[in-house]
């Protein structure tokens, strides 16, 4: 990784102001959302933050019982920070995470970096018919 780029699971070092910013205003599948939800999905899910020194420049979150089953969800990389390899610095770091390590399935819904995600092991659902959701879709 480049020297000047680390990644970290320590909450304490997450820039709340940054992360709800970004999913707030240009996150297509969160704009928006309160900040108080950000909050609770924060506390509630295994996070991963990038920084470039002391400043947050993306973030990751995985909702997980950190035993069978893992969703991966609000990923980013501001955007001055992107074509640097961050993302797939990211991934890679989700994925050799101890606490996620021997889970039957994480998960996943994006509507536009499949070729990202492919890298890392993840397909189509192999049989959607087997599975469901509820959706609700909330106007913040």
């Amino acid at each position: 990784m480049d020297q000047k780029y680390t990644i970290s699971t320590d909450k304490t070092k997450l820039n709340l102001e940054v992360i709800h910013r970004y999913l707030s205003q240009e996150a297509y599948w969160c704009l928006n959302i309160p900040l108080e939800i950000v909050q609770q999905s924060i506390k509630n899910s295994l996070c991963f933050g990038v920084y470039q020194g002391e400043s947050q420049v993306g973030f990751a979150r995985v909702v997980t019982d950190q035993a069978t089953f893992g969703y991966l969800a609000d990923v980013f990389v501001l955007p001055e920070h992107r074509g640097r390899g961050l993302s797939k610095q990211l991934m890679a770091f989700i994925m050799a995470c101890p606490q996620l390590q021997g889970l039957r399935r994480i998960m996943l819904v994006t509507r536009d970096a499949h070729g990202l995600y492919t890298q890392f092991g993840f397909t189509p659902i192999d049989s959607p018919e087997n599975t469901m959701v509820i959706k609700a879709f909330t106007a913040y």
